[in-house]
């Protein structure tokens, strides 16, 4: 089947295959027929089986060929990254109309976002706090919405969004277009749908168990010691086929710590948590779409807008909270049809979690194998060259392709830059000022006023030089009084140091 059966318009199966995107998913065979009739759909299926395009396409073909200016279509994500991603793929569905589309989300300027919608953007992708920010502001006209998508709504009830949703949903046209999307459907998501659509129809596009992912995933769990988890790691990251790999961590500060650790042991990681900035999530983002990075260190909030087909692996480096957690981490991996391998790691206080888990999904492993770095099984389990060490050779040649520079020659940061070379041959010595600034030739540490300038009065062709030789001169006579000693006094071993 082809996106042409589906009664989908020429122009836009034609934007597709440009992409390589012939085939419709499942979810995406069930969902556009329905949709291009204005039916209200609820969508049940997990990330990364297409549902983008089963909402999308029939939005932007629905908006017509060439839309008149002015906001028509909403579609309400509750990150960043689903924000960044579901704007990607609606421009490359909508590349050959005149269709605009822009993200609306905080952490990022107003300016710019502000100007698409003033040029006359019709579709609008948003998280909810900068979506009602900009309407409080009457920069974001919602009254001619004709189709609005709520994604990922299980995901907005986790993060609170729930009282956001019913605020922007009172602001758009009674008789509307109406999709919802979620992986799971607990009470209050169907409380919502039946306030806000019409008859809808439900769509489950996987089986009650998800077992269609676990057959694309290998499982491999460890019971795993917290101070050898950067080596384990490490050692994965060498084994043989491995590509582009995700691992996340519980909290900020551990991804952190990870992304510097593996990117002094010689490996090309990035991070992606709530500690950087917008544009720093953006860019190790893209760095990691585009193989400059093959390894990703994210927390939770990160996971659902990491939409990347060619993920090998998952590690869990510490243990998710319920099963659905663990389902939307391993869910990077094993996507569009493809294999991957998940690995977990559980700590001895985890174990209880590891328990849930296991019952709620049926994998048969009520008690994980007790691993470490030097386990003949781990090389065995994930297929890692007997002999790896944690730590990468100053140029390496892992198996995906990508060549790592040693840690010493071009570390790189955790927003998906890279950091300087650091300067060899060069020691810096500090004197005993109070000031702290590098000591001169002499051990003199620079004045205040020097050190604002960033040099000393040599730079300056000043007279320093010359006062430099004179206390040599003072200081060198095997007749020097006690009272000479401060002339000398410079060349303590504080200014060596």
């Amino acid at each position: 089947m082809t996106f042409a059966d589906l009664q989908i318009e020429q122009d836009i199966v034609d934007a597709l295959a440009a992409k390589g995107i012939i085939e419709p998913f499942p979810i995406q065979q069930q969902t556009i027929p329905l949709a291009l009739t204005g039916q209200d759909i609820i969508g049940q299926a997990k990330t990364g089986t297409g549902k983008t395009f089963g909402f999308g396409l029939p939005l932007i073909q629905r908006l017509g060929a060439d839309p008149g200016p002015g906001v028509r279509a909403l579609i309400v994500v509750p990150t960043r990254e689903l924000a960044v991603q579901v704007t990607e793929d609606l421009e490359v569905a909508a590349s050959n109309r005149s269709t605009s589309v822009v993200s609306i989300y905080g952490g990022k300027a107003y300016e710019g976002q502000i100007e698409q919608l003033k040029a006359g953007a019709q579709i609008v992708v948003g998280t909810p706090g900068r979506l009602i920010d900009l309407q409080r502001q009457r920069l974001l006209d919602l009254s001619h919405v004709q189709e609005v998508v709520l994604d990922e709504a299980d995901r907005m009830l986790d993060l609170g969004f729930l009282a956001d949703i019913e605020r922007i949903f009172q602001t758009v046209p009674a008789v509307r277009h109406t999709m919802l999307f979620s992986a799971t459907m607990p009470a209050p998501i169907v409380a919502l749908a039946r306030r806000f659509m019409t008859r809808p129809v439900h769509i489950r596009a996987s089986d009650p168990d998800e077992g269609l992912t676990q057959a694309n995933i290998k499982h491999v769990i460890y019971r795993a010691h917290a101070l050898d988890k950067d080596e384990v790691i490490a050692r994965i990251l060498q084994a043989e086929g491995r590509g582009k790999t995700v691992i996340f961590t519980r909290t900020k500060r551990a991804a952190a710590k990870l992304v510097e650790e593996l990117n002094d042991r010689g490996f090309n990681a990035a991070a992606v948590h709530g500690d950087l900035n917008q544009e720093q999530r953006e860019r190790a983002m893209a760095a990691f779409k585009a193989g400059k990075k093959d390894v990703l260190i994210a927390t939770d909030v990160a996971a659902r807008g990491i939409d990347v087909d060619d993920v090998t692996h998952v590690v869990n480096h510490t243990i998710p909270d319920d099963p659905d957690t663990y389902l939307h981490r391993v869910g990077r991996t094993g996507r569009a049809g493809k294999t991957g391998i998940a690995v977990t790691f559980v700590d001895w206080d985890d174990l209880h979690k590891w328990s849930l888990i296991n019952k709620a999904l049926d994998f048969g492993i009520p008690e994980p194998t007790e691993t470490y770095s030097s386990s003949p099984h781990l090389y065995a389990d994930l297929d890692i060259p007997a002999g790896t060490k944690g730590r990468l050779p100053r140029t390496s040649v892992h198996a995906g392709g990508a060549t790592h520079a040693s840690a010493a020659d071009a570390a790189p940061s955790a927003d998906g830059g890279e950091r300087s070379p650091r300067p060899r041959g060069r020691r810096r010595t500090r004197a005993s000022g109070s000031s702290g600034a590098p000591a001169d030739a002499t051990g003199r540490a620079p004045t205040p006023a020097e050190d604002a300038e960033g040099g000393s009065a040599e730079s300056t062709g000043g007279a320093a030089p010359a006062r430099r030789r004179r206390r040599r001169r003072r200081g060198s006579g095997s007749n020097s009084s006690a009272g000479s000693a401060p002339a000398t006094s410079t060349e303590s071993p504080t200014a060596e140091a």
